[in-house]
């Protein structure tokens, strides 16, 4: 099974001294998604919830929206030359009549662990129909209590605390229940982790509950958040000109810089309960 850390020895210096020591880092490896046999994607991601990934994946897309669209998922025997599984590889079987996306030379699927749009053709080509909306969604979100998320979401990475080197995404409830963490080296796998996770679990669409997510809110992101009926997403650094725009059009509350008690809203304002002046 494909390994979470691994132990590297360096040197480290810190003053004038120079010590060796044992050092753990967040792996990083590539999955290649197939989809009914034919490779799909290739991303690099910390191994581990691989198949909530490939099903976060798909929910992004577009390509599936509840748990009976999978018929199976499994890792594929042999692929390596002398037969070896690497985990490294999975196939997702959907479902009889579950129509496979419309893949054209104008996509590429290829992802990073930094970007999960790269090799995309264009804005058009990220900016998939969602199959809910959540402009409607009527949640309220008190400040307080948002205030609170990225403490409890870091006091939840694991792998975090012994490498130091992986994003997390938490989903909460509008009371502060949390649902599900995610963690992994890309912060767009961390996401589609736990998208597939509610998919496999048949909790989609994720009305009224919080995406709080450890970096910046990047379009993707938004739109992953979108595509899973999430109203609402808070970010510890900035969002992007795009993830604000693209929030705004589809009625997200978007939130970043939430760093104690100071936090910025950049769409979705009316979900905000503010004590009056």
């Amino acid at each position: 099974m494909g390994r979470v850390t691994v132990q590297r020895r360096i040197l480290r210096l810190r003053d004038s001294a120079a010590t060796r020591k044992i050092d753990a880092l967040a792996a990083e490896e590539p999955l290649e998604i197939r989809l009914n046999g034919s490779p799909l994607t290739i991303t690099m991601r910390t191994p581990g919830d691989d198949f909530d990934l490939a099903a976060g994946f798909l929910v992004s897309e577009g390509v599936i929206g509840s748990a009976e669209d999978v018929d199976t998922i499994r890792y594929c025997a042999g692929a390596t030359v002398d037969g070896e599984n690497t985990y490294n590889v999975l196939d997702v079987r959907l479902s009889p009549g579950v129509a496979p996306p419309a893949i054209s030379l104008e996509r590429n699927f290829y992802t990073t662990s930094s970007c999960g749009v790269c090799g995309k053709a264009s804005l058009e080509a990220v900016n998939t129909v969602a199959r809910w909306e959540v402009a409607g969604d009527p949640v309220r979100l008190e400040p307080a209590l948002i205030s609170t998320l990225p403490d409890r979401l870091r006091s939840a990475q694991r792998v975090f605390d012994r490498t130091g080197g992986l994003h997390a995404a938490g989903l909460f409830t509008s009371s502060g229940e949390m649902l599900c963490v995610r963690e992994d080296v890309g912060r767009h796998n961390a996401v589609d982790k736990l998208l597939g996770w509610a998919l496999r679990g048949g909790r989609l669409p994720l009305a009224s509950t919080v995406l709080m997510v450890s970096g910046r809110a990047s379009f993707e992101l938004v739109q992953k958040a979108v595509m899973g009926g999430i109203p609402a997403l808070a970010a510890v650094s900035a969002p992007s000109s795009l993830a604000v725009e693209l929030a705004a059009e589809r009625g997200l509350t978007l939130l970043g810089f939430v760093r104690g008690t100071s936090m910025n809203v950049y769409a979705g304002e009316h979900r905000i309960t503010r004590k009056a002046a």
